[in-house]
C-alpha cells in the first residue's frame, strides 16, 4: 500500500489506519530535528535586538546549563520562543503546547505564561500592565516562572556573553523528544524542582576550563 484509497475518513479500514499510524510513528521520530530546523528560522524573526531571536534562545539555554539547570529545564528554556515567527500572539502558548507531552508540568506552565511575567520588565514602557502575571498570584509554579525570566530570560540579550552552540545543546533536544508523550515519571504534576543547582553548576563550569 502506497495511499489510502478514502477520501473521507470515516471510510477508512483497519488496515488503512495501521498503515497510516506506521507513517505517523516513523514521521514523529524526527520531531527534535525539526524543532532544531524551526530554532534557526529563529534568525528569520524579529530583529532589532542586539542578538537574533536564535541568539536569544541559545543564550538562555547557555545560562539555564550554567546555572546546573535539569535536561527538562534546559530544553524548555532553549524553546522557549519558538512560537515567534508562527504565534506572534501567544508564543508561549505555542511553544508549551510542543513542550507539554515530553517535558514537567512545572516547566511546560513557566513556557506558557512566561509571556505575562515578562510584562514586569517593560509593561509600563508599552502601555500594558507591568504586573499581568499578579493572576497567577498562589499558583505552586509562580516563582519558579519568575525566577525563570529573571535568571533566564530577560538577561539573555547580550552579544558578548559566551554561548555554547546550538549544536551542543541538539542531543538533550533528541533525548526530550524521544521520551514516551505524557509519561507520568515525566511529567511528574505538582513536583518542582529547582531552577539552580549549585554543585551541578560547579561540574559543569569546571567541564568547559
Amino acid at each position: 500500500m502506497d495511499k489510502v484509497s478514502f477520501t473521507q475518513m470515516k471510510d477508512g479500514t483497519k488496515e488503512e489506519y495501521a498503515f497510516l499510524t506506521a507513517h505517523e510513528t516513523e514521521h514523529t521520530r524526527h520531531t527534535a530535528d525539526r524543532l532544531l530546523k524551526a530554532l534557526v528560522d529563529l534568525d528569520e524573526g524579529l530583529s532589532g535586538y542586539q542578538i537574533t531571536r536564535l541568539g536569544h534562545s541559545v543564550q538562555s539555554a547557555n545560562r539555564a546549563w550554567r546555572d546546573g539547570a535539569d535536561i527538562d529545564w534546559v530544553v524548555s528554556t532553549l524553546l522557549h520562543d519558538i512560537g515567534d515567527i508562527y504565534a506572534p500572539y501567544n508564543h508561549d502558548e505555542y511553544a508549551a503546547t510542543i513542550l507539554r507531552p515530553f517535558v514537567r508540568e512545572q516547566c511546560a506552565w513557566c513556557v506558557q505564561t512566561h509571556g505575562d511575567f515578562q510584562m514586569v520588565y517593560y509593561g509600563h514602557h508599552v502601555g500594558a500592565d507591568p504586573n499581568k502575571r499578579d493572576r497567577f498570584a498562589g499558583h505552586p509554579y509562580f516563582d519558579d516562572c519568575a525566577e525563570f525570566c529573571e535568571r533566564w530570560d530577560q538577561s539573555s540579550f547580550d552579544p558578548a556573553y559566551p554561548d555554547l552552540p546550538l549544536e551542543f545543546f541538539a542531543p538533550m533536544v533528541r533525548e526530550v523528544f524521544d521520551r514516551t508523550p505524557y509519561d507520568p515519571d515525566v511529567i511528574r504534576p505538582g513536583e518542582r524542582v529547582a531552577l539552580v543547582d549549585r554543585e551541578i553548576a560547579a561540574q559543569r563550569a569546571a567541564q568547559e576550563e
